[in-house]
């Protein structure tokens, strides 16, 4: 079984958008689905792994204690070391997993969602 698809829910698109945008160094689409506010990552047809959306909706609601989603990534320090000065909180610094597995590295987004990043390096 493999993820298919990810939602972050967000109270302020604008200010989600350009969190992850800054972050990721992506563009973020916004897409409005009669009142369903979405803001659509990037998505490679020939690359490994989901993609997935921001979410503005009544239902929808941030929290660092959901389901974790790992933003895959070359080095994770690369954004961590943008996270801070585009408005969110580092959770948990860069941290070897095994030499096997990598690193990892979690941060509170702007809307206060706990997310997290894997890397080889």
């Amino acid at each position: 079984m493999m993820v298919g698809w990810f939602e972050i829910p967000v109270n302020s698109m604008t200010r989600a958008k350009a969190f992850y945008e800054a972050v990721f160094k992506i563009e973020v689409k916004e897409v409005d689905f009669g009142g369903l506010k979405m803001g659509w990552f990037p998505h490679d047809e020939s690359a490994h792994g989901a993609t997935g959306t921001l979410v503005k909706q009544e239902s929808y609601v941030p929290c660092q204690d959901g389901t974790l989603v790992y933003f895959m990534s070359e080095d994770v320090q690369n954004e961590l070391d943008r996270v801070e000065d585009a408005g969110g909180k580092i959770y948990q610094g860069k941290t070897k997993i095994s030499d096997e597995h990598g690193y990892m590295g979690v941060f509170i987004d702007t809307e206060g969602n706990r997310v997290a990043l894997h890397s080889n390096a």
